[in-house]
């Protein structure tokens, strides 16, 4: 049985002329137990040695558990045999945050406005609205099952 979360963590490639980055990975297994300690552990490497403002922490915190949670029940279906990756990059000023699943992925576009009239009483939505509302900017891979988050770093 693999470590129900494993973390790396390692320089990671730059743009010429600016400062080094690094790179913290973490894998866990499809189990939503896990995704309190997954957030605690990658919000300690995205601010070790800052003190991050009150605002930011939340933020972060708040969009890394919506995304880990969508990534294990709606992406891998909670089936513990799969996982959840999550790959932060770290700047001087903004944190590039990543959460992939071993799902078949979706359309983001598709998703409906959780707090249109229409919308109200649908099941899905409100976490990407919530990532979308907090994190700076938001992508997607072409595939659906990769999401990726930019928050300021102070």
């Amino acid at each position: 049985m693999t470590a129900p979360l494993c973390v790396t963590v390692r320089r990671a490639s730059a743009p010429e002329g600016s400062s080094p980055a690094v790179a913290v990975e973490l894998r866990m297994l499809s189990l939503v137990a896990q995704v309190e300690a997954a957030v605690e552990i990658m919000v300690r490497h995205c601010f070790a040695g800052q003190s991050p403002c009150a605002t930011t922490s939340f933020r972060l915190r708040v969009a890394l558990s919506e995304a880990l949670n969508n990534a294990i029940l709606r992406g891998n279906q909670e089936d513990p045999g799969k996982r959840v990756w999550v790959h932060a990059v770290l700047y001087p000023d903004t944190i590039r945050l990543g959460v992939r699943d071993e799902g078949l992925g979706f359309d983001p576009g598709g998703v409906p406005e959780p707090t249109t009239p229409d919308a109200l009483e649908c099941d899905g939505g409100r976490g990407l609205f919530i990532i979308r509302n907090l994190a700076e900017q938001v992508e997607f891979n072409e595939r659906g099952n990769t999401i990726w988050m930019t928050l300021p770093r102070c």
